[in-house]
């Protein structure tokens, strides 16, 4: 397939896109619910404000991307195409997302709600999540190591299913590491 090429333009309250490859672009205030960016190329560009609920992602190229801002519910990262695959999220609603066996080192997840995402069989290793709402978020045979979770609440991470050698929590919530064992933990 030959992908129209897109370079340094800046899309406000946009929708939809036509296929292609999108590089260094910017993308405002766009409503993109339910798209479909099968098989798109996006490098280096970066989503504001922009809703992206739902989007359908097989496939799709996501090299360098940075979404602030951004409501992006029930997206399924690993149909990505995973070559290259480099995201971070600041601010952003990821609640439902699946980011199932994707290798995300050194990803950055700053105030981000997160509830009842996947990150099962995920490589996080040196990853950030800062001030993130974990609720019900799903960690199971997730390298974690050397991962920054400080400022991070209502997680539950089980250390015997997990690697999570030299990550770094708060104390405040490592009662999250002993959830399994259903005990009570005063302050």
């Amino acid at each position: 397939m030959n992908l129209d090429y897109i370079e340094a333009k800046v899309f406000d309250k946009c929708n939809p896109i036509a296929i292609g490859e999108y590089e260094n672009c910017k993308f405002n205030n766009c409503d993109f619910s339910n798209a479909d960016f099968s098989e798109f190329k996006f490098v280096n560009c970066e989503f504001n404000s922009c809703n992206l609920s739902l989007t359908k992602l097989n496939k799709a190229v996501l090299q360098g991307l940075k979404f602030k801002d951004c409501k992006m519910l029930g997206l399924l990262f690993e149909k990505c195409n995973p070559f290259g695959l480099e995201l971070s999220f600041e601010t952003c609603n990821l609640n439902h997302s699946s980011f199932y066996k994707l290798k995300l080192k050194k990803t950055t997840f700053k105030n981000c709600q997160l509830h009842e995402a996947d990150f099962s069989e995920c490589d996080l290793s040196n990853s950030v999540f800062s001030t993130c709402d974990l609720s019900n978020t799903k960690f199971e045979n997730t390298i974690l190591e050397k991962a920054d979770l400080r400022g991070s609440f209502n997680f539950s991470i089980d250390p015997e299913i997990n690697k999570i050698k030299k990550a770094k929590f708060s104390a405040s919530e490592i009662k999250g590491l002993l959830d399994k064992y259903d005990i009570e933990i005063d302050n």
